[in-house]
Order: C-alpha cells, then structure tokens, then sequence
C-alpha cells in the first residue's frame, strides 16, 4: 500500500512540474519576438504556434502545449 501511495504522490508532482513548463517557454517566446527581426511569415507562424501552445495549456493540455511552443522556439532560432 505504501508503494501504491508513493507512485501517485510522484506521478502527481511529476506532473504538476512538467505543465509549469508551459508559463516558462511562453515567455521566452516573447522575449525573442521583442528583439527578433523576423519576416512576416515567419513571425506570424511563430505567434500562431505560440498562441495554440498557451490556449492548449489553459485547456489543461500540457504535453500538446510544450510541443507547440517548442515547434515555435524552433521556428524563431531557424529565423534568426
């Protein structure tokens, strides 16, 4: 029983620290974006991908969110 309990108390905290990852990269996008100069395209893909990440983490949705926002720090390095 107490294996049981430490697996979810883990799990649990395991995944409380991974979707607060989601705030960190969002505003690292945005300080990129502030000192980037980007094309049009480029800087409208990254807001896009950076605005599914937020709405994906406001939905509760952290893994799909990270991968959104990364894709747009991805986007912003090949820019750069």
């Amino acid at each position: 029983m107490r294996y049981l309990a430490i697996v979810l108390f883990t799990v649990f905290f395991v995944g409380n620290a991974l979707g607060s990852q989601c705030p960190t990269l969002i505003k690292q996008i945005d300080h990129q974006l502030q000192s980037a100069q980007l094309d049009i395209e480029a800087e409208a893909k990254v807001k896009e991908l950076r605005d599914r990440g937020e709405s994906l983490h406001n939905e509760g949705k952290h893994s799909e969110a990270e991968i959104a926002l990364r894709k747009a720090i991805d986007e912003l390095d090949a820019a750069l």
